[in-house]
């Protein structure tokens, strides 16, 4: 049973995500995510996450050790006391995140993680972004 799931890891092909019920984010990307805490794109996320990142990053962002668990992308930012350094930092992650998925990761010629700019719009990425942190390790 674990020889397809393992298989599986890396065999992604992006898949398109609707995000018709929430508002339109327009052409420049935003730097921080405009959907922290929206419960609709939480839910648009959820699915967006599952279809297109589980494979590789786990059932409900918990990884198997394929790829980085994305519960603790912000961790560090968790832990800042100071309010200002931690937004900062939130802000820094943000934008980490969002060119990650868009333009994907590769190494030595190898494709890690496929590209996912012109698949998913800045709805759909920041949407499963909101949905990862309600899956923090370290909860603010």
């Amino acid at each position: 049973m674990a020889a397809p799931m393992a298989w599986a890891h890396g065999d992604v092909t992006p898949q398109a995500v609707d995000t018709s019920a929430l508002p339109k984010l327009g052409d420049q990307w935003r730097a921080e995510n405009p959907f922290r805490g929206n419960e609709a794109a939480i839910k648009i996320g959820t699915s967006a996450y599952n279809q297109n990142c589980a494979r590789c990053h786990g059932l409900e962002a918990i990884s198997g050790g394929v790829a980085p668990d994305l519960r603790k992308i912000d961790g560090e930012c968790a832990t800042m006391k100071d309010a200002a350094r931690r937004t900062a930092c939130v802000k820094e992650i943000d934008e980490y995140f969002s060119s990650t998925v868009r333009a994907g990761r590769s190494r030595n010629g190898a494709v890690y993680m496929p590209p996912f700019e012109g698949v998913m719009n800045q709805e759909a990425v920041w949407s499963i972004k909101a949905y990862l942190e309600t899956r923090r390790e370290k909860p603010f």
